[in-house]
């Protein structure tokens, strides 16, 4: 899967994804309980966007598809990155690490769930 896409961390999911469905936006996936996601995935033709519940410490992210969470882990620590979770399987099927840039912006390597 070659995929990438920005996440933005907002107070109340469901009144973002109204707000972006304004903007030809449509859900293509959600996660948590139907009446309050925890996270939407929303897809405007080859262009995607996250929304993922807050608040934190940060309200951008980037979501970055990869064949080897573990070594593109590794690569990017030694590359100056952060650590802030290492590689961990998640419960909807995915492989996950997130890590700062040398900016402090974060970024999530994943590894999408076996079909």
């Amino acid at each position: 899967m070659a995929q990438a896409f920005p996440i933005l961390t907002v107070g109340d999911v469901l009144a973002a994804e109204a707000f972006y469905t304004q903007l030809g936006f449509a859900r293509s996936y959600a996660f948590g309980d139907d009446d309050a996601p925890r996270f939407v995935a929303m897809d405007r033709g080859a262009d995607s966007l996250g929304l993922a519940a807050g608040p934190a410490d940060h309200s951008f992210a980037y979501w970055v598809y990869v064949d080897d969470v573990d070594t593109v882990y590794g690569t990017l620590l030694s590359s100056g990155a952060t650590a802030v979770e290492e590689p961990t399987d998640q419960p909807w099927g995915e492989r996950t690490a997130t890590v700062r840039d040398p900016d402090g912006n974060v970024v999530h390597v994943g590894r999408a769930a076996p079909s």
